[in-house]
């Protein structure tokens, strides 16, 4: 035991000891952002002063700032050192991005799954939340589907609905998560769709929800809307097997 083990007092709030000597370097640089309050902008130590408050090697400082930068929590600059930056949601959309390009049967099974857990199992909450102008804007919204000549445009409206529908829960959270995914959620609404299928059949479903929503008739709701989500997966599968 060295002499610094043996006279450190222990801390109650000290960061578990679990994990790589990088994964516990991490959480004690998190650790040390909270505990000192430190917001974005502020600089956090030098590499030679958190490697001598951690005891931690300076190839595990590097390796546990390396990982806070693609978490977008720290930027680090030559000459200027580590800040506190809040990159986080942008990073998510980044690596969300890549799976755009090309969406599998799992893919788009796994994302309808998500987002019928997140639409259509708080069916109740946003009923009970739901109000005049919400009914409104839907409505709104779903009607410029029959006039748009463009397929990217349509899938734009589409995924504006849907947002606007998860708006009505009030819950920030669920909204930067469909913000992060909305490359490939618009990706899974081009998927065997045309401008004619979003021109009728879409804004007909979308009618159909926005009208069980106004009569405030809960299975209606959920019937439809689950509906609306699995037509997609027929398309996507008559896609795949045109082109196979």
């Amino acid at each position: 035991m060295t002499v610094a083990a043996a006279t450190a007092q222990p801390r109650s709030d000290a960061v578990p000891v679990v994990g790589s000597a990088v994964d516990i370097v991490v959480r004690q640089i998190r650790a040390l952002i909270a505990d000192e309050g430190l917001k974005v902008g502020d600089s956090l130590p030098t590499e030679r002063e958190l490697c001598a408050r951690f005891s931690a090697s300076r190839n595990t400082v590097r390796e546990a700032m390396r990982i806070l930068k693609a978490y977008g929590m720290v930027e680090v600059r030559p000459k200027v050192g580590a800040t506190i930056t809040d990159n986080r949601m942008s990073r998510a959309f980044e690596l969300f991005s890549f799976n755009t390009m090309e969406v599998s049967r799992k893919t788009f099974a796994d994302v309808q799954a998500f987002r019928d857990l997140i639409e259509v199992g708080a069916a109740d909450r946003i009923i009970e939340r739901l109000g005049e102008r919400d009914v409104a804007e839907l409505h709104r919204i779903n009607v410029r589907l029959s006039g748009i000549q463009d397929l990217q445009e349509a899938s734009e409206v589409d995924y504006s609905f849907h947002l606007r529908l998860v708006s009505i829960l009030g819950n920030d959270a669920i909204l930067d998560v469909y913000s992060v995914m909305k490359p490939i959620v618009l990706r899974i609404m081009q998927k065997g769709k045309t401008r004619r299928t979003f021109k009728t059949q879409t804004y007909a479903e979308h009618e159909g929800v926005v009208d069980a929503l106004a009569a405030r008739d809960l299975l209606s709701f959920q019937y439809r809307l689950r509906n609306h989500l699995m037509t997609g997966f027929k398309f996507f599968n008559e896609e795949m097997e045109a082109s196979a």
